[in-house]
């Protein structure tokens, strides 16, 4: 397999809701969601959002990651980093017993079979010939925490279980949950094209990026995670070296009539995104394009005009791509 890291660094603007769910819980604070007690916002940590993505790598394109759940060889437990590192030496465990070959054979086989660690990098432990090192691979892409747009309100929802608790007993269980009504949740990132190089994240790998991102919060199917929806993935291409503007989920808000706590679905607010389209314009001379795939459900405003994402970007000299998944 050819790896040619991608040569231009991305910056990454993903917007998505969560409707009576609770998108990432807090498992210090009995999985409540996760929210930040000064703004009143909820929280989403770029774990959840990278787990979102290896799961629908894994699970829905059948491809390889490193990161997943592998119950151990005895049937007892899960496999750890260091044990997980051992399934890709297996093919060379009578051909080297040195730590520093060892480590080197690893990172090959790890980086050409794992799309996960070229996009996210990874520190994986490792013992040989009494030593202990690891491999060190610093990740292309990184996530700030995620934040919702508005202040939200966290609901206790309970209710009666399909079981008794125990044999011999009537009375049904109870199980009781933490959800939020409505919270639209704003991620940003950075796809740093040094660091590729030591990953050798790809193009292709890019792409695959964002069709997680996208279609994997589509695919949050189970009875805990379902009622989360993709609105927005916004990836701007720059052509100079080491550039990116910076904090792109600071230029856009929510603007609504209704209060925070009212809110429940897209068509009650919209997206204001004229800082967003100014500031790239200002900066249109470093930019290559910027890709984009939006939702039919947002309406986007430019200082209180209604307008199209697509427009916006074109009337400030910027060249468009639209994403299709």
């Amino acid at each position: 397999m050819s790896l040619e890291p991608l040569k231009n660094r991305h910056e990454i603007l993903f917007l998505y809701d969560a409707k009576f769910v609770n998108p990432n819980g807090d498992p210090a604070d009995e999985n409540r969601p996760r929210i930040d007690e000064e703004t009143e916002t909820n929280l989403v940590t770029d774990v959840r959002l990278k787990r979102t993505i290896r799961d629908y790598i894994y699970d829905f394109l059948k491809k390889e990651i490193f990161i997943r759940q592998i119950a151990m060889a005895d049937g007892v437990g899960i496999q750890d980093a260091k044990e997980r590192f051992k399934n890709f030496l297996e093919p060379f465990k009578d051909k080297t017993k040195k730590l520093s070959e060892i480590l080197e054979i690893g990172r090959k086989e790890i980086l050409q079979k794992c799309v996960d660690i070229r996009m996210f990098g990874a520190v994986i432990p490792v013992e040989a010939e009494k030593k202990k090192g690891a491999l060190v691979l610093v990740g292309p892409t990184q996530f700030r925490m995620g934040r919702s747009l508005h202040r939200v309100e966290t609901k206790y929802i309970q209710g009666t279980g399909a079981f008794a608790s125990k044999a011999g007993l009537a009375q049904q269980t109870f199980r009781e949950e933490y959800v939020l009504p409505y919270s639209l949740i704003a991620f940003y990132g950075l796809v740093n094209e040094n660091a590729a190089r030591d990953t050798l994240m790809t193009d292709e790998d890019m792409d695959l990026l964002l069709e997680g991102m996208w279609m994997g919060t589509k695919n949050l199917i189970t009875r805990s995670k379902m009622g989360q929806t993709p609105h927005l993935i916004l990836d701007v291409v720059y052509g100079e070296d080491s550039y990116h503007y910076g904090d792109l989920d600071r230029l856009v808000s929510l603007k609504s009539e209704l209060g925070d706590l009212e809110i429940r679905d897209p068509k009650d607010y919209q997206i204001e995104i004229g800082p967003l389209l100014n500031a790239l314009g200002t900066v249109k001379g470093k930019i290559v394009k910027v890709r984009f795939a939006v939702s039919d459900f947002l309406t986007f405003v430019a200082d209180g005009n209604v307008t199209s994402l697509e427009e916006g970007l074109k009337s400030k000299g910027i060249t468009t791509e639209r994403l299709e998944f």
